[in-house]
């Protein structure tokens, strides 16, 4: 099972992002992400993160989408926003999204990368989750909340 807090930090997780576009959601995540990890450049997160999109949506459904990308940094290091207004993300289910959960992945980290997709799409997937995540109202919230929601899947 995968540990969130090794990939997480409490200052990625935010809530009530204002972003009235999928673009400007993954900007607000390339912002976060390299304010959060200087070694990562927000206009390469930016770019790779919305030429990863070109490929096909990344949004799961139910109103949660997760953009991932593969640069060369150190670790595997996410960011996870809640949109104060969910935005148009071209997801199959033809929802709108307002939980992402962008994933930055060093390009030899293959295995590392699937099994964290495929735990998120776990935790996702459950609605009474994406009810106690949209609930939260500050970052710190948001951040303990899907915490715990990992910590009780690896139970």
């Amino acid at each position: 099972m995968v540990d969130i807090t090794s990939i997480l930090s409490k200052a990625s997780a935010r809530a009530k992002v204002d972003a009235p576009s999928r673009k400007r959601a993954i900007e607000a995540a390339a912002d976060l992400l390299a304010e959060n990890y200087p070694q990562l450049s927000a206009r390469k997160l930016f770019d790779e993160l919305t030429a990863r999109e070109r490929l096909g949506s990344t949004g799961l459904g139910e109103g949660v989408a997760i953009p991932h990308c593969r640069i060369p940094c150190d670790q595997v290091v996410g960011a996870f926003l809640h949109l104060n207004e969910a935005v148009d993300y071209d997801a199959m289910d033809a929802e709108n999204v307002d939980l992402l959960f962008v994933l930055v992945v060093p390009p030899e980290e293959t295995t590392a990368h699937l099994e964290l997709l495929a735990s998120l799409a776990r935790v996702f997937n459950e609605a009474n989750n994406r009810e106690r995540l949209r609930s939260c109202t500050t970052d710190d919230e948001l951040y303990e909340q899907l915490v715990g929601l990992f910590s009780s899947q690896a139970a």
